[in-house]
């Protein structure tokens, strides 16, 4: 079967897209990939040999302007050419997770008259995949307090990497190939694919009390940081890592924004984390960390309290309390899922064996 797999613009999204191809392609199908030239799509599915079709970026208007009348136009000359696609190409079904390429998807999958998938990577729904749904497409979720719904649970597509590479290392072994010394205890500091700025300042502010209290910091301060690498003893600072599975398996505890996929793979990795959610937009992020928090896996800090005094007073005491880290991460492994490509690809499976009965 061949499935058209629609989303893409950050990491968050991109990423579970290419999980679920891979996927479908060794299990004998075929994945095609539809985004936009400006998303990380651009870059990322070509890498992974996964073919890319693109269609015109149409955010969402927020304001009554020339651009929002024309919007509904623009969004149905989208769908058009994704119809044509999806009946030249002979699609399967459409799987959408969000961004500016999932609309006109799910739009073209109602045209064409083929089963749709729509997977919400974060607790709280973008526009793209409510429409999703409303159009009849079958939800699956990667938390239990998703706001979408009736929806599945199936939990986030995760890189296979990211998942056998971090139960097959040890700490030690991790530590030594990032470069860092294996009998530290190691903070891992990332803000995700952008980076973030408050976290990055309150970590460098903070960082002589961190080395004093014998912690080291493996710190990914994200492509727009504008920020030199650096190596020293017990600090090492880097725009992107390429080795998340090595950084992961390395860390004892991580400071981060609270991202879907970045909530998802610490937890079925086994990581504690200290959350930063986002504090712009629709709050979603916070809603992400909720299943991890509650659970004891995880803390919570909003941006605005979140400085280099509230590293000193409870992250530094944290990572000294090797007990609280235990419990931290087998809390982690309890709530997290490991499996979501699978129970995904068989829910998209399961769309389309429904369909042809009906």
């Amino acid at each position: 079967m061949r499935f058209l797999l629609a989303g893409g613009g950050t990491a968050g999204h991109v990423n579970p897209l290419l999980a679920l191809a891979q996927s479908l392609q060794q299990s004998g199908h075929e994945a095609i990939a539809l985004g936009t030239r400006e998303g990380l799509e651009a870059r990322l599915v070509p890498e992974r040999d996964v073919e890319l079709i693109t269609v015109p970026k149409l955010p969402l208007p927020r304001k009554l302007t020339l651009a929002a009348l024309t919007f509904p136009f623009r969004l149905i000359s989208a769908a058009l050419r994704v119809r044509a696609v999806i009946k030249r190409r002979e699609i399967s079904a459409v799987v959408g997770f969000g961004g500016y390429a999932s609309a006109p998807a799910y739009l073209a999958a109602k045209l064409a008259g083929v089963p749709m998938v729509v997977h919400e990577a974060n607790a709280k729904s973008g526009f793209a995949n409510r429409l999703g749904v409303k159009l009849g497409a079958k939800a699956a979720v990667a938390f239990a307090n998703s706001d979408i719904g009736p929806a599945e649970l199936v939990g986030m597509p995760l890189r296979a990497e990211i998942l056998s590479s971090a139960a097959q290392y040890d700490k030690q072994q991790a530590r030594v190939e990032l470069g860092l010394d294996p009998m530290l205890p190691t903070l891992l500091v990332t803000g995700g694919s952008l980076g973030a700025r408050s976290i990055n300042i309150a970590v460098l502010e903070a960082l002589e009390s961190l080395l004093r209290a014998g912690i080291q910091v493996l710190h990914i301060v994200g492509d727009k940081a504008e920020l030199p690498q650096r190596e020293e003893q017990g600090y090492m600072r880097m725009a992107y890592c390429k080795r998340m599975d090595a950084a992961i398996a390395a860390s004892d505890l991580a400071i981060s924004r609270a991202g879907a996929s970045t909530v998802s793979e610490f937890s079925a990795c086994g990581l504690p984390a200290i959350y930063v959610p986002y504090p712009v937009g629709n709050g979603e992020q916070r809603y992400n960390a909720e299943g991890p928090v509650g659970a004891g896996a995880a803390l919570l800090v909003d941006d605005r309290d979140f400085n280099a005094e509230y590293i000193r007073s409870k992250v530094i005491p944290t990572m000294s309390h090797q007990k609280t880290l235990n419990r931290m991460a087998a809390s982690a492994l309890e709530v997290g899922i490991s499996d979501g490509t699978e129970r995904l690809k068989q829910l998209v499976l399961a769309s389309v064996d429904t369909s042809s009965r009906d």
